[in-house]
């Protein structure tokens, strides 16, 4: 069901790789070529400050997680959950990130560091409010009826093409009803349309890439769990003609700082600049090797 496109090192667009780029080039470059072209930093700390998580990341990627395992129970069974084993399950999963993981707000000192049981607490309240929405019971009596075609979370990166241009788009869960395609997006955070209206648009790409559809068949859901708000959108065939020329346009960018775009390998380091944010800088990663790199 889904096209498995062979590898190229060409790099690939994404809402979240244009969003750095344009955010700090310096960032930029930490995040996606540092560990094998910086000369004057550590791989291993350059691993270490990319892996770091943070609370508000953390507990949207267990929601991620958890919400990927009711789903798929789903495809087997609709009998109640066992709110009891759900509860032991969230537990879990919060621990074993408290175990494995290093969170940004402890590495930089931060008086605001997440614990365990505020981010279980966070955690279990939104799915809680999930399993009782309406979208849930939509899934339960409409969906649950095509469950054999559901994509949840496909593996790789979501790789498409958006005319002859490697992108990513990865959706969270995509289910055909009738000539329908409904993509669902689980947001923890708050609202961001800018941002968000493109991600639905990279989804509808992706539908239309890989399973033949058009933009008018494409319904994306933005389900905020905070909350349990949506956001419900439909694009045309224009609309998506006309994101795909701005991919082009802002693919030409990234390509502008690379010494060869077909392998993907950066111009030197001193050619991406740094942002002049202050509030983007404090909560940045690489602080840490940016700041020495300054001296």
């Amino acid at each position: 069901m889904i096209k498995k496109y062979p590898y190229t090192e060409i790099l690939g667009w994404s809402v979240s790789r244009f969003d750095k780029f344009k955010t700090c080039k310096r960032q930029y470059y930490y995040e996606y070529y540092a560990q094998k072209h910086d000369p004057d930093n550590d791989r291993i700390l350059l691993k270490q400050l990319k892996d770091l998580t943070s609370g508000p990341l953390e507990t949207g990627h267990l929601l991620h997680e958890i919400i990927r395992i009711l789903l798929e129970r789903l495809k087997k069974s609709t009998a109640p959950i066992d709110r009891a084993r759900m509860d032991a399950k969230v537990r879990e999963l919060v621990g074993k990130s408290f175990r494995e993981k290093s969170f940004f707000e402890v590495y930089y000192n931060q008086p605001s560091a997440p614990s365990e049981e505020e981010i279980y607490t966070k955690v279990n309240t939104m799915l809680s409010d999930f399993l009782n929405s309406a979208r849930y019971e939509w899934l339960l009596v409409h969906a649950v009826q095509s469950a054999h075609d559901w994509i949840i979370e496909p593996d790789g990166f979501g790789e498409t093409r958006l005319s002859d241009l490697k992108a990513y788009c990865k959706v969270d869960f995509l289910v055909p009803i009738g000539d329908k395609v409904y993509i669902l997006d689980w947001k923890s955070g708050k609202e961001e349309l800018g941002k968000q209206l493109r991600q639905m648009m990279g989804y509808t790409a992706f539908a239309c890439d890989h399973l033949g559809k058009s933009a008018e068949e494409v319904v994306n859901i933005l389900y905020f769990l905070k909350d349990g708000q949506e956001k419900i959108t439909t694009f045309t065939t224009p609309d998506i003609r006309e994101f795909v020329g701005q991919i082009h346009s802002e693919t030409r960018e990234l390509y502008a700082l690379t010494a060869d775009k077909n392998r993907n390998l950066p111009m030197p380091k001193e050619a991406f600049t740094r942002t002049d944010d202050t509030f983007r800088c404090n909560y940045c990663n690489y602080r840490q090797v940016c700041e020495a790199d300054k001296g």
